[in-house]
């Protein structure tokens, strides 16, 4: 068998098992031991099995992504997001679909502190949603903000995928984080003017004001509601970025000052507590499986050689590099139909950053590798949003009573037009998101 017809069966093999449902760890992790013991055979594999774990996990940095997780759980539990709600609701109440937008800016805020899509999602929609369906919003208008402002959780530092593109690619954390801060900021603005523009295109999915007796009024309540939050973003991004911890330092920073932040709130429960653990233990192992599965796929397709061909014949085309990088992120465009964004980075990343680095970019290879760390960070999370999977969607909708799934997927077109558009920018101004990188010190 010819190494690429190896490999397209390795995938074959790897999607036919999600296919019967199998957890995408384990499809990864079946598919390529069985690409790896058709290569070299069963006593090679057992050797390599024997230290694919401890290769993986014994790397310090890995521990960021429990404690940034530990952190959202904290604020999450700790009702920190209703007081991001009633802020951003006060302060975008004068527009027309202000409480939409105000959903949005939630969303940005409470995934500046917790980094998981799904969680902010989650986190918003049970504080946001019964208050824009109380004003007359449209289930569709409702749902389809709340996905995409969800997905604002990974492209707002700090973003447990973008730990994982450093740690696979070997590059600086804290200088990806600061290159995802202004596509992020970017990405929040271009949804609010996604809604500024629906609810005038299309009417009667908002009302004319949002801004009545029952909305919370500007007051010094609402201001001290928010200024935990600051303080824990200020503490540790200002830290990181001011040379006095490392960013894993800096998650356990964020952690102890996130659940002193979410004791004030008064909200956070032994139970709750106990709860934030167990959640966190649940996504760590549930990543970390996807670590093994996904390492032993790469081992085999390792084997094959053929990432180390598809570079050298991308290479030979001597096609513009920006078209190449283009057609990478349609493809994760495809397969964020059938995979989430961890399993896709995980996959797929160890293939196409060779092939990246090696074209001429005009660029010193750091902020090619930055760039183009930002430039998947923003194409995985159409995955979130897109049918027919769009992950974010289905939480949302699930926490919807009464709203059709068809419904939720007309609401979120809006801001899928937007994300190609903020795409497209960033594809053709790599500056916009390297500009932040060259104040972050080694």
């Amino acid at each position: 068998m010819s190494p690429l017809a190896l490999a397209g069966l390795i995938f074959a093999t790897m999607l036919g098992l999600m296919v019967v449902r199998v957890p995408i760890a384990i499809a990864m992790f079946v598919a390529g031991c069985f690409g790896y013991i058709y290569q070299v055979g069963l006593p090679p594999f057992f050797n390599n099995l024997n230290g694919l774990a401890f290769a993986r996990f014994a790397s310090y940095d890995l521990s960021v992504i429990p404690l940034f997780i530990l952190m959202g759980n904290f604020a999450t539990q700790g009702g920190i997001s209703k007081a991001l709600f009633q802020f951003a609701s006060v302060v975008m109440a004068r527009f027309k679909g202000g409480l939409a937008m105000a959903a949005v800016m939630a969303s940005a805020a409470f995934g500046a502190i917790c980094g998981s899509s799904i969680a902010t999602a989650a986190t918003i929609t049970s504080v946001a949603l019964p208050e824009m369906k109380r004003h007359g919003y449209s289930g569709r208008l409702a749902t389809g903000t709340l996905a995409a402002g969800g997905t604002l959780g990974i492209l707002i530092p700090p973003s447990v995928p973008l730990v994982i593109y450093a740690i696979l690619t070997e590059q600086n954390i804290a200088k990806l984080f600061a290159a995802a801060t202004i596509p992020g900021i970017l990405a929040m603005l271009g949804y609010m003017i996604a809604i500024a523009i629906y609810v005038r295109v299309s009417p009667g999915h908002a009302p004319d004001h949002d801004h009545d007796a029952d909305l919370p009024k500007m007051s010094l309540e609402a201001l001290l509601g928010v200024l935990p939050i600051a303080v824990v973003f200020l503490v540790v991004f200002g830290g990181i970025y001011g040379g006095l911890f490392t960013p894993t330092e800096g998650a356990g920073v964020g952690v102890a000052s996130t659940f002193v932040a979410a004791l004030l709130k008064r909200e956070l429960t032994l139970a709750k507590i106990k709860q934030c653990f167990l959640s966190t233990a649940s996504a760590s192992a549930m990543i970390f499986m996807i670590f093994i599965g996904a390492d032993m796929m790469n081992s085999s397709l390792a084997l094959t050689q053929v990432p180390a061909q598809l570079a050298a014949v991308i290479q030979s085309w001597n096609v513009a590099p920006v078209l190449v990088v283009s057609g990478i992120l349609l493809f994760y465009v495809v397969l964020g139909a059938v995979m989430d964004e961890l399993s896709m980075i995980l996959l797929t990343i160890p293939i196409f950053f060779p092939v990246v680095m090696g074209l001429d970019f005009g660029m010193p290879s750091e902020s090619v590798a930055i760039w183009f760390g930002i430039m998947v960070l923003m194409t995985v999370g159409f995955g979130l949003l897109a049918p027919p999977v769009g992950l974010n969607v289905y939480v949302v909708n699930g926490m919807a009573k009464g709203v059709p799934i068809s419904e939720s997927y007309k609401g979120v077109m809006p801001f899928l037009a937007s994300d190609v558009v903020r795409t497209v920018l960033l594809l053709a101004f790599p500056s916009i998101s390297l500009w932040l990188v060259q104040f972050v010190g080694r």
